[in-house]
Order: C-alpha cells, then structure tokens, then sequence
C-alpha cells in the first residue's frame, strides 16, 4: 500500500511520501487556523509547510516539478501562506492598525523584488551562455570572466522567496506580544535582504563579467581547430540519461590513430560525460555546428541514429561510419537509418549477416568488422564462482518505445526472476542493475523495479538472521569496516579533482579551465579504480545489490558475476565476452527454437519463460563447470558475434580508420583535381596509373 502510495504520489522514499503528507494536509491547517484565528496553530502549521516544502527540494523530488504544473508551484505555495498571514492578521482585529499596512506594503514591495530578481538572474545566466561547452580546448584566445559565486545563483528562486520568514516570523511574534516593532522589524529585514539580493546580482550584469559575444566565442574555437588540425570525430546526440553511450567510446577514443576530437550537441551529455584526454566541443546550436571549420577531419563516427546527425552527415569531405553503442539483436542494429552512412562497423561477423538478412539497403561492402575495442576491462571465466557461493548479475533492459513484450522481461517476468533465485536450493547472491532508461515512458516498469529493490533488501535482511550468514558478517566486519572508510576517501578526492575551477563556476568558466592534462587524468582512473574495489569489498559476498546510476559500472557487475540473466540486447553480446554462463528470457513468448532462430546471442544461451523455471539449468552450470552443456558454444559464439581475438579488436579499429581516412582523402584530392581542369578539357585516362592519395598525418597527440 505504502508503495502505491509513493508511486501515485510521484516521490522516491517514504521520508519523501510523509514530506508531502505534511505539505498536503500544512496547507489546509494554515487556512483553519487564520479563520479562527489561532496563532500558535497557524506559527506551527506554517513552519510545517516551509520545512517540508524545503525538504523536498533538497531530495530533487519529482513531486514539485507536477505541483509547479497544476499551478501550484513554489511561488504561488510562498504567495499562498502570506495571503493567509494577511487574513490571519485581519481575523485577529488588527487591520486598522498600522501594522497591517505595513504588512500589506511591505509584502507588495518584497514581490517587486521577486519580480526583479528573477529577471537579473535570468539575464546572467543568458549572457554568460556561450554558444558552445568545451573540455581541453585552449580558449586562452579569449577573456572569459569568473562566474558569480555559486550561492549566488544555485537555486536562488527558492532562496529569494525564503527571504520571507524575517516578515511572517516577526509580524506572528508582534500579533502574539501587542509588540509592532517586531512586525516592523521583520519586513524590513525581509525588504533589506531583498534589496541586497537584487543589488548583488546587478553587480554581475557588468560589462566586465559577461562572456564574450557568441561570434568571437566560434572565431576561437575555429582558429583553434585550424591549430589542432583534428582528423576523427565522435558526434553524439541524446538525452543526458543516453550519456553512458558516448561514454564507453571514451577509451577507444584516447587509444585511436589520429587527432580525435568528440562533438556533442546537447549541454546536459556534456555535464554527464566521464574524464577524458580527449578535446570535447559540445554545440548545441546546428547553424553554429555547420559552420565550424571541420575542413581536416576525414572520419567521422556516430554512435546513436538521431535526427540531428544530419548536421554533420551533410559535409562530404569526410566519411561518416555508424559504429553504435553495443551489437544485439534488437532492431535498433539494423536501422533503415544506417544506410545513410558510408560504412557501418560491426562488432564480428553476426553484425554483416543481421544486415543481410533485414534488407534494410545496407550493402555488404560497406560493412566492416571492427571488434568491440570498450570489451578489454570485461575479464574472463575462471571456470569457477569467485565466492564462496556463486553471483548472478540480472541487467534487464528497459521497456523500449512501444508495448512490445519481448522488450524486457522486467514487466512479465522479472519478479518472477529474483523470486526464483532467492529461493535456490543452492544459494546465491544477486546483483541487480538495470537499464537507465528504465521506468522513463512505462511507469508499470518503475514499479516493478521498486518491488524488485524490496525483495532484494528483506532478502539480505533475512539472511543475516541465519547464523550462517551472521556468522560470516561478523568475521567480514572489520574489513568491510576498512572498505567503506577507503570508499569515503576517494569519494573525496575524487570529488575534490573532478571539480574544475572554483566551487560553483558556470559553463562558460569550466570551459575556460577545462585542459587536463595526463597527470590528473592517471590520478582520477586510478581513484575510479580504488573506489570500485573498495566498493565491491564494502558489503559482504551473500548480500544481494541493487545497483544503479553510472558507478559501478556495468562490466565491473560483469566482473563480479560468475553468470547473468538478461533480455535480448547489447548486454547479452558484451557479457559473451567474459565466456561465463547467461540466460535470456523469452518475454514474447516465441519458443525456444524461434527464439534462438531469430536471435544470435541467444544460441548459446539457456532460454527463460517468463515463469523462469528454467533457471536451474543455468544455476547448474555455474556450480558444475564441468557439466556446462552450452561452453562451447558460447566458444564458438563469442567469435562470430565480437570476431577473433587477434589482431585486437583495437588494432582492427585503427586500421579500419586508415583506410577510411584515405577513402576520405582520395575523394577530396579528386573533387580539387576535377574544379582545378579547365573548362572542356578531356576527361581523365582510367587505365593511366595514378599517384596514391596524401593522407593526413595521424599521429595522435592524445595517445602520447
């Protein structure tokens, strides 16, 4: 029931359900206590209101963001509990005084200052939006001011209206005591702290503290491209929940051939993407895009089919390639969109026969098996459970745009799933991490993901309760004590080097300092690295996870799993990877044979109903290795979805770059040849030997 409740009431927790109880039921009691009047009602039901309302702010909770659509926003709540004060005050026989019309004229004069203080900060914020976002570029051609101090600025509408209480408090202690100067004294120091606010913020409109115009801006970032000279691009579109897409390109960016340079569109993927060596432009504008001097770049690789990949596809001096963001069966891997770039890149020989066999218009010759170069940290099969008992890491993917059941098998069969694997004959513990989109367009999945992080949580509980598991959390306790201490420290220093620049600097002064160099870059991985060991030594190997968000990441859950149970999706193909044993349900119902017939991960694979009683076949497998009936065929599947091992996958990926880039070069130095003829002159001999094509130089300033 409490459940139902936080899913209706849009909240995240039960602290934030009973939040927004007293929000609900604050609001009535202040109005019945000003029409009684009663002022130690009203003072108590008031301060209920301001404390709940701050609470949830401070939890992001998505309840105030539906509140502020129904027209019951923030403001109108402050606006609400004033009016009510003016009754109250009225109510009490007071409005003849003078107090009353102080009360009345200073709350008008603090909601001019709103008024004003929400346009200069709206203004700051415009003038110091720059037309792009970036990450070691050197911007030094160009002077770009320090921002306002954060306090300024973060959350200032809910600071600015909270500059009330001065007012309401005084003026309930002057109705209380017959005392008016405290009323006196609590709007003006309502009015004064206004004033200082909106002259503070005035200060920041300067000449001085603007950024540069958007033009000088773009005339920087092009003479520092014509500088860098960059050769392969990254370009990436999406929202901020698809950053995990362009972010495990990062590696295989800083490793290729070349000056690589990543172009981004919009400024929230900028805010989510990992640390990288790599020159990052994020340019949300597409008329600015188009006009960037991208003149040298002679590849250009795409990781998502979106709508604005078209303002980089136009320009035909580089070849464009759709490399994805994982290899799976899904149809999203054989896009009719992908017939739109010169090359598409797959991951083994599975990717080419999925095109031929969907007719999409994606011709064989263009397609190139490249490997999966993000695979390399995925560790393989040591043929037995890394723990006392074994790990089964369940990654469902998310809902998807339609209602289509072989989606996910968290609607149908997910709970269906870890109920199954919390009551093995043979225990074992589970990690669950699923996908980030999940519960984004399917609120019936949010909820299943809710009851799924319920059973994991009462199952961990309960075991503790059996003296085998209490007797291992007490042997563990001193080690796991050492861990959490070690996660806190790195979360601190890792905190402390990820933020650039002074604490609460905008976009535009993160640009500005934004060059990083290989030092600071070798330091924050290897604190990524101690966090994530730290983590993983921070709970005991019998207590189930639930695990969300960017960290750990999913090949660390990978790692830590002795097998896995999924969907049909990128998941399952990477997993294939480590060679260890995986399920995949069969949510839509198809058949065991049909299932496997259409999809090729599943090959190897043993095959769920959504009842999932078909999970002791694989439980069998991870506790006998050597009775596992699907080993060689995972063998033999692994290469013929993520092709061999050698040369490397990240080896096949550069060659393949060389070759386009002069693919690339070829088509330029002819398009130049063919203007350069004169008018009438006689077309070129074919048969006639042709010098080969100068290629720029690849050399790759990142990898050194």
């Amino acid at each position: 029931m409490i459940s139902t409740a936080i899913r209706l009431a849009r909240v995240g927790s039960r602290s934030e359900l009973a939040a927004a109880v007293l929000l609900g039921l604050g609001y009535p009691c202040v109005l019945l206590a000003a029409l009684i009047p009663n002022l130690g009602f009203f003072a108590g039901a008031a301060a209920v209101t301001y404390a709940a309302d701050r609470f949830l702010h401070m939890r992001g909770s998505y309840l105030v963001n539906r509140l502020q659509k129904v027209r019951a926003g923030l403001s109108i709540r402050f606006l609400v509990r004033q009016l009510l004060l003016i009754l109250l005050v009225a109510r009490l026989d007071l409005a003849d005084r003078v107090i009353f019309y102080v009360m009345l004229g200073g709350f008008l004069v603090f909601y001019a200052l709103q008024v004003c203080h929400g346009a200069l900060a709206t203004l700051i914020r415009l003038r110091r939006t720059m037309p792009v976002v970036t990450r070691n570029v050197d911007l030094s051609a160009i002077r770009i001011p320090d921002a306002p101090p954060g306090g300024l600025l973060r959350r200032s509408g809910e600071k600015i209206l909270h500059l009330d209480l001065p007012a309401v408090a005084g003026l309930i202690v002057a109705a209380w005591t017959n005392d008016y100067v405290y009323g006196y004294v609590g709007v003006g120091l309502t009015i004064g702290l206004g004033v200082l606010y909106v002259g503070a913020l005035t200060w920041y409109l300067r000449g001085r503290r603007r950024v540069p115009a958007a033009s000088t801006v773009l005339t920087a970032v092009d003479g520092w491209l014509r500088e860098y000279r960059p050769t392969v691009v990254l370009y990436f579109s999406g929202s901020k929940e698809s950053a995990y897409q362009v972010n495990m390109w990062l590696e295989t960016m800083e490793q290729i051939e070349g000056r690589p340079l990543i172009l981004l569109r919009e400024r929230g993927i900028a805010a989510q993407l990992a640390p990288t060596a790599v020159p990052v432009i994020c340019v949300p504008g597409g008329t600015h895009l188009m006009n960037l001097d991208l003149s040298t770049v002679r590849v250009a690789l795409y990781a998502a089919n979106v709508g604005k990949n078209i303002h980089l596809l136009r320009v035909p001096t580089m070849k464009h390639v759709f490399i994805g963001h994982g290899d799976s069966d899904k149809l999203a891997s054989v896009n009719p969109y992908s017939k739109a770039y010169d090359e598409v890149w797959t991951a083994g020989r599975a990717g080419r026969d999925r095109y031929a066999l969907a007719d999409v218009g994606v011709r064989d010759e263009d397609i190139v098996e490249v490997g999966r170069p993000q695979l390399a940290p995925i560790q393989l099969s040591s043929g037995a459970p890394k723990n006392p008992i074994p790990t089964v890491l369940y990654a469902p993917t998310w809902e998807g745009w339609d209602d289509n059941p072989g989606n996910t098998s968290l609607l149908l069969a997910g709970e269906n799933i870890i109920k199954r694997l919390l009551a093995a004959e043979r225990p074992v513990r589970v990690i669950y991490k699923p996908h980030p989109f999940t519960g984004i367009r399917d609120p019936k999945a949010k909820a299943v993901h809710g009851r799924i992080a319920n059973l994991l949580s009462a199952a961990t509980a309960a075991r503790l309760t059996e003296p085998r598991w209490a007797e291992a959390a007490a042997a563990a306790a001193a080690e796991q004590s050492t861990a959490l201490a070690e996660l806190a420290r790195t979360e601190t220093a890792l905190a402390a080097l990820d933020a650039p620049g002074r604490a609460g600097g905008d976009e535009a002064e993160r640009s500005r300092v934004s060059l990083v160099d290989q030092g600071w870059l070798d330091e924050a991985k290897r604190l990524r690295d101690e966090w994530n060991d730290a983590y993983w030594r921070s709970f005991g190997y019998w207590e189930h996870r639930v695990v969300t968000g960017p960290e750990p990441k999913l090949y660390d859950c990978f790692n830590q799993s002795d097998a896995m149970v999924s969907d049909i999706s990128s998941v399952v193909s990477d997993f294939i990877a480590s060679g260890k044993p995986y399920a995949v349900t069969d949510s839509a119902e198809l058949g065991v044979e049909e299932f496997k017939r259409q999809n090729t991960a599943v090959r190897a694979a043993v095959v769920l109903s959504n009842s999932a009683v078909e999970l002791d076949e694989l439980l069998t497998s991870v506790a006998d290795p050597a009775a596992d009936p699907l080993a060689r065929a995972r063998t033999e599947l692994k290469r013929y979805l993520l092709g061999p091992d050698e040369p490397t996958s990240m080896e096949q990926f550069n060659a393949a770059t060389r070759e386009l880039a002069e693919k690339a070069q070829a088509r330029n130095t002819g398009v130049e040849q063919r203007l350069a003829e004169p008018e009438g002159a006689a077309p070129p001999d074919d048969s006639a030997p042709t010098a080969e094509p100068e290629v720029n130089d690849l050399d790759s300033p990142v990898r050194g």
